[in-house]
């Protein structure tokens, strides 16, 4: 679903695949983040997604409201996952209402793995 932003001089419309891309290598900047991870691994089976894949470990969802934002992700062993986690919301809000303009209403993060 693309987001609408209304403005005084016309529409802008942007792609679900431009944020997506946006909020993964806003997440990927983050300190003790090792890589993204497919959504929602079943049955202990973790794929870890490189640059090239980046969208398959972000969901959105674009709602009048603002947009909701679903990270499935694999920290660095060591590292506070709630501090790691609490960076990476922050990052990607900041990153997605500067860049795209948009309002983010919440950011869910699921870690699916550590790396030793």
């Amino acid at each position: 679903m693309e987001c609408k932003i209304k403005n005084d001089l016309g529409q802008i419309t942007i792609s679900e695949d431009v944020l997506l891309k946006v909020a993964g290598y806003a997440a990927l900047e983050c300190y003790g983040i090792v890589a993204m991870s497919s959504k929602r691994a079943k049955d202990g089976f973790v794929e870890w997604l490189g640059r090239e894949n980046l969208t398959k470990g972000v969901q959105i969802n674009v709602t009048n409201d603002g947009i909701d934002i679903d990270l499935f992700i694999i920290v660095e062993y060591g590292i506070s996952i709630v501090e790691v986690c609490n960076i990476i919301k922050s990052q990607v809000c900041y990153k997605i209402e500067n860049m795209a303009g948009a309002k983010v209403r919440k950011v869910n993060i699921s870690v699916e793995g550590i790396r030793v």
